[in-house]
């Protein structure tokens, strides 16, 4: 599946078969919360919140691509990436894009 931000994929024709789209909501556990909520006061990146929304990007667009391929697509483009902060410590992440495939 070749998934790009681009509209085009090199100079090949596309048949558009319309929007795909994943996502999931992720959370930490309360202790890393804590600890996380103390490095605050220091500053600098938070290491366990980076991994959380790195895993969560990972995972929605694994299931773009799974939406993608129930759809029978070749590939998926203009592909962006959203986040929502759902509650305190827990966030949503969606990517999406249009299915397309080669003609």
């Amino acid at each position: 599946m070749i998934v790009v931000n681009t509209d085009f994929i090199n100079d090949n024709k596309l048949k558009t078969l319309g929007i795909v789209k994943g996502s999931t909501v992720q959370s930490k556990h309360v202790g890393k919360d804590i600890l996380s909520g103390l490095k605050t006061l220091v500053g600098g990146e938070i290491s366990a919140y980076a991994e959380m929304m790195e895993e969560a990007r990972e995972l929605a667009t694994k299931r773009m691509i799974e939406e993608a391929q129930s759809v029978g697509a070749d590939g998926i483009v203009n592909v962006r990436y959203a986040t929502n902060a759902v509650m305190q410590g827990a966030a949503e992440v969606m990517a999406y894009g249009t299915a397309v495939k080669f003609v």
